[in-house]
């Protein structure tokens, strides 16, 4: 049950949903969350009162393009699941929309099971 959140700036909404199901699918796909646990907050900077700051970091050029995708997730996968998840995220979105992979940026947050609450306020993991 990831918790995704997604940063784009001045992105069409239909792009923009369309970015978010990318990622679910890759979700899906590479570490098999299932399609139904979509949980994601989905934020579209209108470069006025809130916008995006990238570099140049590891050579990668990036550009006002890119698409910042930050998923929380309980310990356990391998590292090739998560190169999987990257490759997974960045192909879907080329072929889905209009993200260049070079301004696909992602974080993954691990945690274990007493970090989560799904609601009532209950650790329902433990």
């Amino acid at each position: 049950m990831p918790f995704v959140r997604i940063d784009v700036l001045r992105m069409p909404q239909a792009e923009l949903a369309a970015v978010a199901d990318a990622v679910q699918q890759a979700l899906t796909e590479a570490i098999g969350i299932p399609p139904e646990d979509r949980f994601q907050i989905l934020t579209n900077h209108d470069g006025v009162s809130g916008t995006l700051r990238h570099g140049t970091y590891l050579e990668v050029p990036r550009d006002d393009g890119i698409v910042y995708i930050d998923i929380a997730l309980r310990r356990g996968r391998t590292e090739e699941q998560k190169r999987h998840l990257y490759a997974q995220v960045c192909q879907r979105l080329s072929e889905h929309t209009q993200v260049a992979p070079h301004n696909v940026f992602i974080v993954l947050h691990e945690n274990g099971e007493a970090d989560w609450s799904l609601g009532h306020g209950r650790a329902q993991y433990l």
